[in-house]
């Protein structure tokens, strides 16, 4: 057996608790102020790393005889891995080879 009063007219409504009503306004507003701050982390992170990139280089001019394997870049460099396990370092700025890193194995 149920101890809730039935109402004869369905119509009757009681009115929200006070405490009911900021409850559900509290929620809303929380809900709202959560899905603003993911689109704002989004957004930063959606920022950070389209100006994080730098610009790829036009040509990369290799020396005679070498195969690209990798590339890798800096902030004022890039560098490229060839399949005769050197590392050629190139500068950004004018595109010369600064550095050549022959890479020797283990064996």
């Amino acid at each position: 057996m149920s101890e809730t009063p039935k109402s004869e007219n369905a119509s009757e409504t009681l009115p929200e608790p006070a405490n009911l009503r900021f409850l559900r306004l509290l929620v809303t507003v929380l809900t709202a102020v959560m899905i603003a701050g993911l689109l704002a982390i989004l957004a930063m992170i959606v920022i950070s790393y389209r100006s994080a990139r730098a610009p790829l280089p036009e040509v990369i001019t290799l020396p005679d005889g070498a195969e690209a394997s990798a590339f890798t870049q800096g902030a004022d460099w890039y560098a490229v891995v060839t399949e005769g396990n050197e590392i050629l370092i190139f500068d950004r700025a004018n595109g010369e080879l600064r550095q050549t890193l022959r890479i020797e194995s283990a064996e």
